[in-house]
């Protein structure tokens, strides 16, 4: 399976996936994340949301993720319900003019609050906020913005990868 079965851009413009359909075994690489958050800064939300019915329709049932322990197909909802929930609180924030960080630092993150590396939340926004102006899915944004305004919802601590 290649980018071009994706149709778009998802965790970046490139995502790779291997699929063994004889052992139901998808290695998924960032398209899925088991534990923790998502980074779609150089994707697309929806694209990803797409990508997630394409891997949805292989019926896997194990994945090994680009992040996190290896899982079940459970993950696929959790990875689609979290996107979700970042293109709802962007519209919100968006409507409301808040700035990405702004509508972050105003969010309870609920059943996402135990994920790995919540920060992110910041930079998976500013990409919403792109997609709501109009971008294209992967269209370069301004990824020094959107990381120094991690690092700030970040307590201004450098950002790390836990996930």
């Amino acid at each position: 399976m290649s980018p071009g079965e994706f149709g778009t851009p998802a965790h970046t413009t490139d995502d790779s996936v291997l699929w063994i359909p004889e052992r139901r075994l998808l290695f998924s690489g960032d398209l899925l994340f088991n534990g923790g958050t998502p980074f779609l800064l150089q994707g697309s939300i929806s694209g990803a949301l797409r990508a997630l019915e394409t891997l949805r329709a292989l019926n896997p049932e194990t994945i090994v993720p680009g992040q996190g322990p290896v899982c079940g197909p459970e993950v696929i909802d959790r990875v689609g319900a979290y996107l979700r929930f970042v293109q709802d609180l962007a519209r919100r924030g968006h409507e409301a003019g808040l700035t990405p960080l702004d509508a972050a630092r105003e969010t309870d993150l609920g059943a996402f609050r135990e994920l790995l590396d919540p920060e992110r939340l910041v930079g998976n926004l500013h990409r919403a906020y792109a997609e709501l102006n109009g971008a294209d899915p992967g269209a370069r944004i301004d990824q020094a913005a959107a990381l120094n305004d991690m690092i700030t919802y970040n307590g201004g601590k450098p950002l790390s990868c836990y996930a």
